[in-house]
């Protein structure tokens, strides 16, 4: 088991001046249009493409597939930054573009494959999802049934998937399948272009959050695609899906305590101006002590998540502190998120108040990527119990 000692990230006067860089983007080109975006239930496809132009979309990816070759780090700065857009639905939009479907091609994927998905989709050309949770295989991967029948240089690909991020929209999904036996041990993983005959797109799940972006029903009818297209070895799939669950889980703990910090800086401010029984909300005990709980509790939720982001960093072993990281933020995000609400009363229940929408947001935390429960149940097996 590694050390526990929090080993704080060495940012240079680089990661600095990105916090800015990434800060001033995000508040120009994004933050204004948030509620445009949630009115309309869905933004433009052209924002990847401005969003990668910056660099954004492949910060640690080596520059000959279009990335900027940097530290991960600067994948933590961003996705930390990345919540002052306040519109949920498009950070999950990116991020499932930039560090869920795509980081498993450049692990495993062969250089045609970068090529010819990897590249364009961190330049912003192509937009991907990532195809894993079915009707009746959510947190179970082990239970997919959609399959992907070997016939001469091709696989078929029959069956369906449910909840997908970019579903609608994606030119491609990093798609699981079940090329052998029952269980764990017989899913592949596959570069599925959505062109693909045989492919339709069902409906677009209307969600409690997230509204931004879209979430879809996704059908495969004798799609055919070529067997070049496998990622890795044929059903070794269960172990390159819970090797790239590390680096989403990851994504949902950063954003979990940067959002966190957000909320709590608008509670505060709220709280200083308004006025109840001739004096500011933050002059009653009762919120001051909550508050200094919530930020107490937000530290030690960041120093975790810092410490699993080290470990994962150096390419180290952290299943265990990435999974500690995503319950701990994750949980701890609704109560502070229903303590902001709180505090604002009526106006927090009202759409002009951006705590009203991230009551709805900040729910996905503790189900996408792997449920809280889930999270327990790998903690759990982690210590032997």
């Amino acid at each position: 088991m590694s050390e526990l000692a929090v080993r704080p990230p060495d940012l240079t006067d680089e990661h600095r001046m990105f916090r800015k860089t990434a800060r001033d983007f995000i508040e120009k080109e994004l933050a204004p249009f948030a509620d445009e975006y949630e009115r309309n239930k869905g933004f433009p496809d052209e924002i990847f493409k401005k969003v990668a132009d910056m660099g954004f979309l492949g910060l640690n990816v080596p520059e000959e597939y279009g990335g900027m070759g940097l530290d991960y780090w600067f994948t933590v700065i961003w996705l930390e930054e990345l919540v002052r857009s306040r519109c949920a639905g498009l950070n999950l939009a990116l991020a499932v573009q930039s560090d869920m479907a795509t980081p498993v091609i450049g692990a495993i994927g062969t250089d045609d494959q970068k090529t010819e998905f990897w590249g364009p989709a961190i330049r912003g050309e192509r937009i991907a999802a990532l195809g894993i949770s079915e009707p009746g295989a959510g947190s179970d991967v082990a239970s997919i049934r959609t399959t992907a029948t070997r016939d001469g240089d091709d696989y078929v690909i029959n069956g369906a998937k449910t909840w997908i991020t970019n579903g609608s929209r994606a030119d491609f999904i990093t798609l699981a399948v079940r090329t052998g036996d029952e269980g764990f041990g017989g899913i592949s993983l596959l570069l599925f272009p959505t062109d693909t005959k045989g492919f339709s797109i069902g409906r677009l799940l209307e969600k409690v959050g997230n509204h931004s972006s879209d979430t879809a029903e996704l059908a495969f009818d004798n799609c055919r695609v070529p067997a070049r297209n496998l990622l890795g070895q044929e059903n070794m799939g269960f172990y390159y899906i819970m090797q790239n669950f590390q680096g989403e889980r990851l994504v949902g703990a950063i954003m979990a305590t940067a959002g966190m910090e957000l909320l709590m800086q608008d509670a505060i401010q709220y709280g200083t101006e308004r006025q109840a029984f001739g004096r500011p909300l933050t002059k009653f005990q009762v919120w001051r002590h909550k508050f200094v709980e919530h930020l107490t509790n937000i530290e030690a939720g960041r120093r975790l998540t810092y410490h699993a982001c080290d470990l994962f960093a150096r390419d180290e072993a952290a299943v265990e502190q990435i999974s500690m990281a995503k319950l701990y933020t994750c949980d701890l995000a609704q109560r502070v998120v229903y303590d902001c609400q709180q505090f604002h009363g009526g106006y927090g229940y009202v759409e002009e108040y951006y705590v009203a929408r991230a009551f709805r947001d900040l729910r996905l935390l503790t189900i996408g990527g792997g449920t809280s429960e889930i999270m327990k149940e790998i903690i759990g097996k982690c210590r032997g119990l």
